[in-house]
């Protein structure tokens, strides 16, 4: 079995992108799944190219793609990408599309296929604040979870996918005066469980894990 894991790009004129700290810390082999990694532009434009190729090329059997997601507490599994694109902020191409969907004739959401529920509970399990997640944003990191679906979805190969929003790392944290943030350690551990998860179960926990905000 095979797992392409995905980080992006620093943007917003940061120096460091935790997503691909983490990524590129993953140990080659966990337990029987080869890991494949890859860094993605943030941009609207490239970065869905740039994931079906690495795809192409890797042909794996889980792709779990991870964003920074400043101001969360928690490595936060997202169970659904909408299709929008509406930028708070200019992305690395200096675009910043308002009310576009990310396919126009797509549906409006697809919801994440792997074991969302069980890989949190395994986080947690190891001693790692996790959650499930029902809103990934509306910026890049949406745009290619919703990508990441619409790929699979019609892609001749059978393979599952999800998308994990982690913290700052703490360089980042000192610099916005104590914002919340996680080790890129801790953070490369969580993505290593959920890949082991995914690998071993394709049926969910029939857990509650919604939240109202």
């Amino acid at each position: 079995m095979k797992a392409l894991v995905t980080g992006f790009d620093p943007f917003g004129g940061d120096k460091v992108n935790p997503s691909s700290l983490a990524v590129s810390r993953l140990r080659k082999k966990i337990g029987k799944v080869s890991v494949v990694t890859a860094v993605l532009p943030t941009s609207y434009a490239k970065s869905a190219r740039v994931l079906r190729e690495a795809i192409d090329k890797a042909k794996p059997d889980i792709v779990l793609c991870v964003g920074q997601a400043g101001g969360r507490t928690e490595l936060c599994l997202e169970r659904v990408g909408i299709n929008v694109q509406d930028a708070r902020i200019p992305d690395n191409d200096r675009k910043q599309p308002i009310d576009v969907p990310v396919r126009i004739d797509g549906p409006a959401a697809y919801f994440a296929t792997l074991p969302i529920k069980a890989c949190v509970a395994e986080m947690r399990k190891a001693g790692l604040p996790a959650m499930v997640s029902n809103t990934a944003g509306t910026f890049v990191c949406n745009h290619i979870l919703y990508s990441l679906m619409d790929i699979i979805e019609t892609h001749p190969r059978r393979m599952r996918g999800g998308f994990l929003h982690i913290p700052y790392v703490p360089e980042q944290a000192s610099r916005l005066g104590g914002a919340p943030s996680m080790s890129v350690d801790d953070i490369a551990r969580g993505i290593e469980i959920i890949v082991a998860t995914s690998a071993a179960r394709t049926i969910d926990l029939h857990t509650v894990e919604g939240r109202i905000s």
